[in-house]
């Protein structure tokens, strides 16, 4: 069964669930079926799971023996170890913002938004099964990529309250901005076959620099800035605190981890893309008007 059919075919039971039950249980089973469209669908799974496993594995194999503090007070961090938290970040955005930035085009091009509009289904309830969706792949994405850190990479999970309640405030936060963004930047490739050519370009760079793949206080001060404007690189600085010792907050940029800084940036995207996503969302193409 190709994923346009399976997309008509369960549409429509939902829609027709619209006029009874709750609007809790639409949502459920609307991201029922956007879990199950994902998996069905391999390039997605792949690409959106996968692919930060593997560029861990890779990575780490390459830097795994490289030391990247020095000697004295603070505890040796390994260059794999903070490739780690990066691509913990990483694995966020790309189940958020490139998940979402590439199927809704692809989506609106089928016909596929145009049908659910059409449809007694609120249309909150689409947006609401993306996210409860995105959420779900988030978690799977998270999970596995700290197993493959703790399993070969040495890498330590969090051994307090407090670390583990700021890792799951800055993944949330996190999440959400890459998720809105994801929705609203799905508006600006033209065609289903332009949203991969368009979006991944920019989650590369950002992983570039934003100190995914290179440690963040060695980029040029333009990178650092730049990247600064977005939500990756504060996702990554917060998962730092979370993983790396406290004392490595020294080798930070700022000299700290800036955690109130990190909440209040990554509160903002969520404010911003919740309003990028009112303003330029679109159910139909261009074309269609």
């Amino acid at each position: 069964m190709s994923a346009q059919s399976i997309e008509e075919s369960t549409a429509r039971p939902v829609a027709r669930r619209a006029g009874g039950g709750g609007g809790l249980s639409l949502a459920l089973a609307q991201g029922g079926i956007e879990f199950k469209q994902f998996v069905r669908t391999r390039e997605s799974l792949v690409f959106t799971l996968l692919f930060p496993v593997m560029l861990m594995l890779i990575f780490g194999s390459i830097f795994g023996s490289v030391v990247i503090t020095p000697p004295g007070e603070i505890p040796a961090v390994t260059l794999s170890q903070y490739f780690v938290t990066g691509m913990i970040a990483s694995g966020i955005m790309a189940t958020g913002f490139q998940n979402l930035a590439i199927t809704i085009p692809i989506e609106r091009d089928r016909g596929v938004l145009k049908r659910y509009r059409g449809t007694p289904m609120p249309k909150w309830v689409f947006f609401a099964g993306k996210i409860l969706c995105v959420a779900a792949l988030a978690f799977i994405s998270v999970v596995m990529l700290l197993a493959v850190a703790v399993a070969f990479y040495d890498l330590r999970l969090p051994d307090t309250g407090q670390k583990w309640f700021t890792f799951g405030w800055v993944s949330v936060l996190g999440l959400i901005a890459c998720t809105l963004c994801g929705i609203a930047f799905s508006g600006v490739a033209k065609t289903g076959r332009a949203g991969p050519a368009v979006v991944t370009p920019i989650a590369l760079i950002l992983q570039f620099t934003s100190g995914v793949f290179f440690e963040y206080d060695d980029l040029p001060p333009w990178m650092q800035q730049f990247a600064a404007l977005f939500p990756l690189k504060w996702m990554c600085q917060g998962l730092r605190s979370v993983f790396l010792p406290e004392s490595f907050a020294s080798q930070e940029v700022a000299g700290s981890y800036e955690l109130g800084k990190v909440a209040l940036v990554l509160a903002a995207w969520c404010v911003g893309g919740l309003v990028l996503c009112l303003v330029g969302f679109r159910w139909t193409s261009k074309r269609e008007g």
